[in-house]
């Protein structure tokens, strides 16, 4: 006969772990796993694993590319202010947007979501946020790893980890070898900050005091969390559409160290991309943080993205239909540049940016 002081769990949901509220979140979820099926995923919800068949996904001589991220202390401002339902399409977005620049098509997903006291009705909204990311990226989400660690983190406090496996024909790998002088950057603007420099921007909101529930000085009808708690753009489907339709040389996920540090990682030897900072408007967020947090331009450029979430690097002679193919799939899409020699070691050149984004801040 068990103890009336003993919780119903036993011992170890005494030590708090709560084995019931995981079979909970189970149930809860079952449904949204099945709901991002598609053609090679196989099995169901609460396997040791999750199976994949390539060759029932189409595939003749497949590469696998892999990816992982997380969001980083985007979270402690969605935890903060409890709008947590987005940031599930963050973690997807922060993977898939990573593979589909290799050309690869993503196929399946897997989250790991650690806690220290599992709410199963909260953490199906963080499930439900990561199956849409699944659902507007395509690819299935095939299982995950919840953890209930009691004292590792803070009561209202967790931390998500994503993992992502796509596929590309042997032959379509990007970047391509030919990256030359003359192919043109295409620039799809970025929905906010997406997930990178949150520990910039929880700074900034700090020092400015500003109140997460006031408008947004940048955004209106929005409030200042909503608009900064906005989640990354996934670009998956207009990409591959744009691979597809031929003359894309190379992509580049702008992220954390924006374009001045991710453009080189796609370009050979040799050559630089130059940017012309007059072809966009610097997004009115970007503003904001530089002038509330007084930031310099060299960390304007090597934080964010600066409006500017996926560059495409094309044929000259495609430039225009591929720009075509883009925008039918709805993306805001802009020449910023073109490729042309490196010299004296220049990756990336930034042309008229002195008078296109805020001024370097003078000393107080």
């Amino acid at each position: 006969m068990q103890n009336a002081d003993q919780p119903a769990g036993g011992r170890y949901a005494e030590a708090g772990v709560d084995i019931d509220a995981g079979n909970e979140l189970v149930r809860r979820i079952d449904g949204l796993t099945r709901a991002t099926a598609r053609p090679g995923a196989t099995g169901a919800l609460g396997g040791f694993g999750a199976l994949f068949d390539l060759k029932e996904a189409g595939y003749r001589d497949p590469l696998l590319v892999s990816a992982t991220d997380g969001v980083g202390t985007k979270i402690l401002l969605a935890a903060k202010t409890g709008r947590i339902e987005a940031i599930g399409i963050d973690l997807v977005a922060m993977c898939v947007n990573d593979l589909v620049v290799q050309g690869a098509e993503p196929l399946f997903f897997l989250d790991y979501f650690a806690t220290g006291k599992l709410d199963a009705a909260s953490a199906a909204k963080i499930v439900a946020g990561i199956a849409e990311g699944c659902r507007q990226a395509g690819c299935a989400l095939t299982g995950g790893e919840t953890a209930e660690m009691p004292q590792m983190y803070a009561p209202g406090h967790f931390d998500l980890a994503g993992f992502a496996v796509g596929a590309v024909e042997r032959g379509a790998l990007l970047p391509r070898p030919d990256v030359a002088e003359g192919d043109v950057l295409l620039g799809l603007a970025s929905s906010g900050v997406h997930s990178n420099g949150f520990s910039l921007v929880r700074l900034v909101i700090d020092e400015a005091k500003a109140e997460l529930d006031a408008p947004a000085p940048f955004a209106p009808g929005q409030s200042l969390a909503e608009a900064l708690l906005t989640p990354t753009r996934i670009y998956v489907k207009s990409c591959l559409e744009a691979i597809r339709a031929g003359g894309v040389k190379a992509l580049a996920h702008i992220t954390g160290g924006g374009l001045e540090e991710n453009l080189p990682r796609v370009l050979p030897e040799g050559a630089a991309a130059v940017i012309d900072t007059r072809a966009w408007e610097l997004p009115p967020v970007f503003r904001w943080l530089a002038e509330a947090g007084r930031l310099p331009q060299a960390d304007l450029r090597r934080t964010f993205n600066a409006g500017i979430g996926m560059v495409l690097v094309v044929e000259p002679g495609r430039a225009d239909a591929l720009e075509a193919v883009l925008r039918q799939a709805g993306e805001t899409v802009t020449r910023i540049g073109a490729i042309a020699p490196r010299a004296a070691g220049a990756a990336v050149v930034f042309q008229h940016i002195e008078q296109t984004w805020p001024a370097v801040p003078s000393p107080s």
